[in-house]
Formats: structure tokens, C-alpha cells, sequence
């Protein structure tokens, strides 16, 4: 595929990409998010239901030993191991479980950046946050994804689809599908970890429905239109509030515990001490918090993350 560099012929800024052949359908890159792992695990025994016509679809989990044990990870994060450094490490057997996997799973479905890697990866998560059903888009200036994600926001309607754009240079993360030419992420809740919900399952399949939908239909030569697409940005990641020792202190406040994607004013309320103290956002303007209280973040350092809401405008895309 190519990068879908636009080609101005009669003034025509329609970008064109290679149509996209190789597809890759990742779950259990954390090993205690079901619906991914429980889809991923289905379409392998029977994969009719993702089947399109002139696709290669491979649905894989990412991380055997973490969903063995029902764990985020065994010995590291391994949506946080694709940078260069540990793609390239050597050391064999040595090396923590999950950088030898992610070495693997480079090995088979890129080399990262190159011209061979997949073409589209979707990496299915859940989050214990009230965030609904989340894209994660990791660029911007991809044409290609933003064109797929107008599309399954458009048939995912009347539900809500929201699109979280991480291309912070110090926030955003080496992840287990930025091996792909074109990175999705899927990210759906609220579900504990370890646990399947029925309705949260069924979002995240029927999402993943529209978008191999869309990739058929862009493989078939339709053309889609300019669009504009409404994200996310993300700006900063808030911790909670600790002692010297390095100890949490507060909670997420009452006021803003499960109001992802909603507006987050200068001198709202945003924790609460244990003693019962409210601490107050000090924010210079409004933000969109999401994956507020996260259980996987307590670890990062990490109560939520601050957005900012933006347009983005996408050139018209068909297949090369």
C-alpha cells in the first residue's frame, strides 16, 4: 500500500493507496481483555463471519502466556515493546516474554515500516473506563483511516463512536498494531478485567464489521468523498495526587468519575482526598478527559488522560 500520496491530476486531490490485501485481527495483546481475546479465539475456530472477497484476514493473539493466565502482561506491556531498540535487541531467550513476542509478531506481520508489513491491523481492547466504543488513531495525516473511521462512525449511528487521536510525541506509545501501514485501535467499555460482557462484545464485532466493510468497498474501487472527521487529541496525562512516598491520596472525584468525553472545566472538581477534600482542575481552558480511573493505569501513574477536541479534514481516497 502505498503511503497515499496525493496525485493532482485535473486538479483531482484525491489520494491513492494500493488496495489493502493483508489484513490482521489482533486480540489478548492484553491478556485480561475478553471481548478481543473471546472474538479473536471464535474467528479462528470460524472465520465465515470476517471472511470478505479478495481479503487475506488473519485474526491472532498477541499474547498466548498473558491470556493463559488472564493477566495484562507476564513480564511487560507489550503494546508499550514495538520501539526500534527492543525490535532490534538481542539476546534471544533472555529477553522479557513479551519483546521476544513482539519480535515475533514484527517478523510476521511487518517489518514495522516497511514496504512488506500489513497493510491494516485492528487491535481489539477493553477499558474498565466509561469511555463507549473508541477508535485509536495514530497519525493524523492517514487519509486512509480517517476515511474508514467517518465510514463506521456514519454506520455505527445513531450509537456513538468517538476517534482518539494519540500522535503526542511524548505520550504516544509503541504499539503491538503500529507494525501495520494503517494502525486501529478498538477500544470498548466499561468491562472489568477478566470479565465478557454481552453488550460490550457486541459492539466491538459489529464495529469490526463496518470497517472490514469499508476496506471491501474500497478494494472494489469506491471512491469516498472529502470528509471531516471530529477527535480527540491528546494532551496530557493527569496523576493522582501522592505523598512523598509516592502514595496515592486521592480518588477521582464523585463529579467526574464516568464522564469520559465530557467537558472538564477550569476549577471543576477532578479528585477527591481521602479525608474528604476536593482537588480542582487548574486547566488554563476546557479539556475531555477520558479513560478516567482505568485499572490498567493505576500502574502508568496515570488517573486520566486530557483531550482536546478538533476536526480533522481528510482528502478524498480510491484505490490506486
Amino acid at each position: 500500500m502505498s503511503n497515499g500520496s496525493s496525485s493532482n491530476n485535473n486538479n483531482n486531490n484525491t489520494a491513492r493507496f494500493d488496495a489493502a490485501r493483508r489484513v490482521a485481527i489482533f486480540g489478548g495483546t492484553h491478556g485480561n481483555e475478553m471481548s478481543g481475546v473471546t472474538l479473536v479465539n471464535l474467528w479462528m475456530q470460524n472465520s465465515a463471519e470476517i471472511q470478505r472477497k479478495g481479503l487475506e484476514i488473519k485474526p491472532f493473539i498477541t499474547n498466548p502466556k498473558a491470556v493463559e493466565k488472564c493477566v495484562r502482561y507476564v513480564d511487560t506491556d507489550l503494546n508499550r515493546a514495538f520501539t526500534q531498540e527492543n525490535l532490534s535487541a538481542t539476546g534471544g531467550d533472555e529477553l522479557p516474554y513479551e519483546v521476544q513476542r513482539a519480535q515475533e509478531i514484527n517478523r510476521m506481520f511487518g517489518p514495522k515500516g516497511s514496504a512488506e508489513a500489513y497493510d491494516v491491523i485492528f487491535d481489539l481492547h477493553n477499558t474498565t473506563s466509561n469511555m463507549g466504543c473508541t477508535l485509536i488513531l495514530e497519525s493524523s495525516k492517514d487519509a486512509f483511516n480517517l476515511q474508514m473511521m467517518n465510514y463506521i462512525k456514519k454506520a455505527f449511528a445513531p450509537a456513538s463512536c468517538l476517534v482518539l487521536l494519540n500522535e503526542h510525541p511524548l505520550l504516544k506509545y509503541s504499539t503491538s498494531r503500529s507494525v501495520a501501514k494503517h494502525p486501529v485501535g478498538m477500544e470498548v467499555g466499561p468491562q472489568p478485567q477478566g470479565v465478557l460482557r454481552s453488550n460490550i462484545f457486541e459492539a466491538m464485532r459489529v464495529i469490526l464489521k463496518h470497517a472490514l466493510d469499508f476496506i471491501s468497498l474500497f478494494n472494489e474501487g469506491m471512491e469516498f468523498p472529502p470528509c471531516t472527521v471530529e477527535v480527540f487529541r491528546v494532551l496530557e496525562r493527569m496523576d493522582y495526587p501522592r505523598d512523598a512516598n509516592g502514595n496515592i491520596i486521592a480518588m477521582v472525584h464523585p463529579n467526574l468519575q464516568d464522564c469520559d468525553w465530557e467537558p472538564l472545566n477550569p476549577g471543576d472538581p477532578m479528585f477527591q482526598t481521602f479525608d474528604g477534600k476536593t482537588i480542582h482542575y487548574q486547566g488554563s481552558s476546557t479539556v475531555y478527559p477520558t479513560f478516567i480511573n482505568e485499572a490498567a493505569y493505576y500502574e502508568k501513574q496515570q488517573a486520566f488522560v486530557t483531550t482536546r477536541r478538533e476536526t480533522l479534514a481528510a482528502s478524498a481516497i480510491r484505490k490506486a
